[in-house]
C-alpha cells in the first residue's frame, strides 16, 4: 500500500473491526428493532457496542447516542442544544478553527438571527482563557470547542469550560468535537466537564459511516433529524450494524495503555521534526506542544499540490491540511497568523500506532528529493 501518513483523514480498518464487520454481516444481518430472533441478535451486538464505547468514553452506556459519523454528531449536538435552549438565549461561543461540521453550522446559526462569537488563537493555534472568561455569559447557551486540531494537532483547554460556565451563572451547554482526540488521549468525559461529546469510528482504524456522540444524562437536547425513534429519536434511522460493530471492534482494539503509546509515538515525532528541520526551506507550523500524531509544515517556494504530488507518485500518502475544506486555504494557518505563501505549501503529515521509524525515514528523503528536484524544475 505503500508509506500511510494521512491518518488524520481516515485510518485503515483493523483486524478486529474487520472480524465485528463480517459477524454483522453474516450472523447479525437483522434490524435492531424488530421483535424476532434475527432482530433480537442484531439489539444485542448494538447494545454491547454501546457498553464498548461507553466504557472508552468513562460514561455509561445509555450516555452513548450512535450516528453516522462526527460531522453527524457534531451537528446533533449543536443544534440539539440551540433548538432545545434557544428560550434562555441567543449567544454561541465557539473557536476560529473548528472542523467545517462544525463552523458551517455556526454560519447556518448566525443566519438565523443567533450570535456567534468565535475565539481567536494565537501562533500556537490556542485560545487565551482571558477571551474564553469574557465571551461566556448568561445570555450563552453553548459553547463548542475541539479537543485537538485536525491541522496543526494543538490541544485545547476543554476542561476549563465548566468552571467558566458555572461562575458566570450561564445555562449554557458544553459540546467537544473530540473525533480527532479520541483514541490519542484519554477521554473521561466527567472529568472533562462536557455535556456533549463526539467521536467517530474511521480516525481509529474503524469503519467509515459509523460515530457516537455522548449526551451526558439528564441533559435534554431536541434533534434536528426526525424518524421512528431509534436512539432514543436522538439520531433516528435504522442503525448501521455492520459499522457499529466494526466501531466497537477498533474501540477493543485500542491499546489499553495510551501512555505507552503516546510516548512511541511522540518519539516517531520528534525524530522525522528533527529530520526535516535539516531540509532547506521547512518551516514546523505545528506548535511544539501539539498532539504528537499530527505534524503541519511548509517548504518555502513549493506549493502543497506538487510535493503531495511527488510523494504519493513515490508511494508516500499526505495531505495538504483537512480532508473536509478541500480546495480552500487554510482558515487554521490563516488564523495562527502563517503568512499566506506559506500556507500555500503546507502539509499535513498524520501519524498513527502502525507508523514506522522506516517509513519516517523513507518519508524524510522523498521530501529532501522533493525539495531538490522541484525546484530545480521550477
Amino acid at each position: 500500500m505503500g508509506i500511510y501518513l494521512d491518518n488524520s483523514a481516515t485510518t485503515q480498518i483493523g483486524k478486529k473491526a474487520k472480524e465485528k464487520m463480517l459477524e454483522a454481516i453474516d450472523n447479525c444481518w437483522g434490524n435492531p428493532s424488530s421483535f424476532h430472533s434475527c432482530g433480537i441478535k442484531a439489539f444485542d451486538m448494538l447494545e454491547n457496542a454501546r457498553e464498548i464505547v461507553g466504557k472508552k468514553l468513562g460514561c455509561q452506556a445509555d450516555e452513548i447516542f450512535f450516528t453516522p459519523g462526527g460531522t453527524y454528531s457534531n451537528n446533533i449536538a449543536i443544534f440539539g442544544a440551540v433548538n432545545a435552549l434557544k428560550r434562555k438565549g441567543r449567544k454561541i461561543v465557539t473557536t476560529c478553527v473548528e472542523h467545517p461540521s462544525v463552523e458551517n453550522a455556526m454560519k447556518k446559526l448566525e443566519n438565523d438571527g443567533f450570535e456567534v462569537v468565535r475565539l481567536k488563537v494565537d501562533e500556537n493555534c490556542k485560545i487565551s482563557k482571558r477571551d474564553l472568561i469574557d465571551a461566556v455569559d448568561e445570555n450563552t447557551i453553548l459553547v463548542s470547542m475541539m479537543m485537538v486540531n485536525n491541522e496543526v494537532g494543538s490541544i485545547m483547554p476543554i476542561e476549563s469550560i465548566r468552571k467558566i460556565v458555572k461562575s458566570k451563572n450561564s445555562p449554557a451547554l458544553i459540546h467537544c468535537d473530540a473525533v480527532q482526540g479520541f483514541g490519542k488521549i484519554e477521554i473521561d468525559v466527567n472529568a472533562l466537564g462536557v455535556d456533549m461529546l463526539s467521536v467517530s469510528s474511521h480516525k481509529i482504524h474503524g469503519p467509515k459511516g459509523a460515530g457516537a456522540l455522548y449526551i451526558k444524562k439528564g441533559v435534554r437536547i431536541v434533534s434536528p433529524i426526525f424518524g421512528g425513534g431509534q436512539e432514543k429519536d436522538i439520531a433516528p434511522g435504522t442503525q448501521a450494524m455492520p459499522a457499529i460493530a466494526g466501531f466497537a471492534g477498533a474501540v477493543e482494539e485500542l491499546d489499553d495503555n495510551l501512555t505507552k503509546t503516546k510516548n512511541e509515538i511522540e518519539k516517531l515525532r520528534n525524530y522525522f521534526v528533527e529530520e526535516i528541520r535539516k531540509i532547506d526551506g521547512v518551516k514546523i507550523n505545528s506548535p511544539t506542544d501539539a498532539l504528537a500524531y499530527i505534524v503541519n509544515f511548509s517548504t518555502d517556494g513549493i506549493l502543497s499540490q506538487p510535493m503531495i504530488n511527488f510523494l504519493s507518485q513515490n508511494g508516500v500518502y499526505v495531505s495538504g491540511g483537512s480532508a473536509c475544506a478541500k480546495g480552500h486555504r487554510s482558515n487554521v494557518l490563516t488564523a495562527m497568523g502563517i503568512p499566506s505563501e506559506r500556507i500555500d505549501c503546507a502539509i499535513r503529515v498524520s501519524l498513527s500506532s502502525h507508523t514506522t521509524q522506516k517509513e519516517l525515514e523513507e518519508t524524510v528523503r522523498l521530501i529532501s528529493l522533493a525539495n531538490k528536484k522541484i525546484r530545480k524544475a521550477g
